[in-house]
């Protein structure tokens, strides 16, 4: 009976430990669920976390991939979009589009058509939000986010 207990006291253990140190180091998405377009921030956010969180920091996202210290900076590190603001939408498209603005590590069209904009307007809407206040620099959520110019449609002509 005592090495029954035993055996239960140390995988209950050896359970606790593995999921402590699953959970180290990870974030999770966290779009306001009182926003308006909380599904579609939500979807865009996990396309962010998929497609971009590897190279860019954004915490609405759940991702941290842009260095933190200037001194071991890899090449493809990204924008930390925490910090950076991003407007007007029609510059993040851009970007999303033509592999960023230098053009080399970012691939072009990391996402396309709808969900391209619906990431583009995602990354304008949370970008920049936690960037330190400066005097005489307009806080990011103060910018304008911009516009979209409407997807052209398809016409089914001959």
């Amino acid at each position: 009976m005592v090495r029954l207990s035993r055996l239960i006291t140390i995988s209950l253990a050896v359970v606790g430990v593995a999921l402590v140190v699953g959970a180290c180091g990870t974030e999770h998405i966290s779009v306001p669920k009182t926003d308006p377009t909380y599904s579609t921030d939500l979807a865009a956010a996990k396309l962010f976390n998929q497609r971009c969180g590897g190279c860019h920091t954004l915490s609405y996202a759940g991702t941290h991939g842009s260095g933190q210290n200037p001194r071991t900076y890899e090449d493809i590190n990204g924008p930390n979009f925490n910090v950076r603001c991003e407007r007007p939408v029609s510059r993040v498209l851009y970007a999303i589009e033509n592999g960023g603005f230098s053009g080399a590590y970012m691939p072009q069209n990391v996402v396309v058509g709808k969900q391209a904009r619906e990431v583009a307007m995602f990354v304008a809407k949370f970008a920049g939000r936690q960037a330190p206040t400066q005097p005489g620099v307009t806080p990011c959520t103060d910018e304008p986010i911009g516009t979209l110019p409407a997807l052209p449609t398809s016409s089914s002509g001959s």
